[in-house]
């Protein structure tokens, strides 16, 4: 058995045991917040996210000020969309992007 110190024990059995704690750590969902942990971790998004915290925008403008390929923003924008930190709807020939209330609370 490993040696624990007496008053780290002593509040551990008070609180259910290693047991208890390793239930809790379990009921986290550490996969899903890994994710979106990931999908903050690169600043394309990040701006993508600080951008639609203005306004609602259009993927014509975010590739103009972002200054990237269709194809990356494609991939920047779907990335968001899975974690559910935006949404896009589609206005005539325009998909317009808007923040969730998820992404709102992650927005720079």
């Amino acid at each position: 058995m490993m040696e624990i110190p007496d008053e780290i024990e002593e509040e551990l059995e008070e609180r259910g045991g290693l047991t208890k704690l390793l239930e809790k750590l379990n009921n986290l969902d550490i996969e899903r917040k890994s994710k979106v942990h990931k999908a903050l971790s690169n600043q394309v998004r990040l701006k993508i996210l600080a951008l639609l915290k203005e306004q609602d925008l259009c993927v014509c403008v975010l590739k103009e000020i972002l200054d990237i390929k269709d194809s990356k923003l494609s991939y920047h924008l779907s990335v968001l969309k899975e974690e559910d930190l935006i949404v896009g709807e589609r206005d005539a020939n325009f998909m317009i992007y808007r923040l969730t209330e998820k992404g709102d609370k992650f927005a720079p």
